[in-house]
């Protein structure tokens, strides 16, 4: 596959960082794409141990307009043929509806905004080479509500993301482009560890002693663990 690559967004962490892995132990070359400079080094040099895959790391804030147009200027650059790209970043945090604020709201919105426009561009790539593969990290809660975790614009925001999925699977279909999405459940990230350690913090509140519980139980269920 030393022709190809596979771009990975939210790569340094979590389910991103754990398909890296996958791909990588099938020798393809990789893109990572991750917020945090520190965390995508990190990675690449645990994924480089035993593999001469060629490695790239981007640092890139998706709530960053100008950060996401130059790494969209990258993708237009790109010579190689990406076939594969994997849209695994996210955040989530519960907020009760009426509790939610612009800056709640917009975290989640604008991270779909960068997504859709970064696929465009991964899309043309595709499209020059007669064919790809993309996968969107969907979730459960864009197609369920769970009161223990209220999460009304994560799951608008997910949601968007599945009709999108659906929407690309139809038009770039005749391109030899498959576009799929998956709906995971709670799977141990560092998200869930961070929402976990938050919660212990806070175990005055009735609400959250509920969601701790909860948490706790989907977590020893699991059998994905990153």
């Amino acid at each position: 596959m030393t022709d190809t690559v596979a771009i990975i967004i939210g790569g340094s962490s979590g389910m991103g960082k754990a398909v890296a892995q996958a791909l990588r132990n099938k020798g393809q070359n990789l893109v990572l794409v991750g917020r945090d400079p520190t965390k995508l080094e990190t990675v690449k040099s645990e994924l480089q141990q035993n593999g001469s895959e060629q490695i790239d790391i981007h640092a890139v804030d998706l709530q960053n307009s100008g950060q996401v147009e130059r790494f969209i200027s990258t993708i237009k650059a790109e010579k190689r043929y990406i076939s594969q790209l994997v849209n695994a970043a996210g955040t989530f945090k519960p907020v009760a509806f009426l509790d939610h604020g612009h800056s709640d709201f917009d975290s989640y919105h604008e991270l779909n905004k960068s997504l859709f426009f970064i696929t465009q561009a991964v899309t043309n790539n595709m499209k020059k080479h007669k064919g790809g593969a993309i996968v969107n990290i969907g979730s459960m809660w864009a197609k369920q509500a769970i009161k223990a975790t209220p999460s009304s614009a994560y799951s608008m925001a997910k949601a968007g993301l599945h009709s999108l999925t659906q929407h690309l699977a139809m038009e770039l279909a005749e391109f030899n482009i498959r576009v799929n999405a998956v709906s995971p459940a709670v799977v141990v990230t560092p998200i869930l560890n961070l929402l976990s350690s938050q919660i212990k913090l806070k175990t005055h509140s009735p609400v959250v002693s509920t969601i701790s519980t909860q948490l706790a139980a989907w977590a020893g269920q699991t059998t994905l663990r990153k």
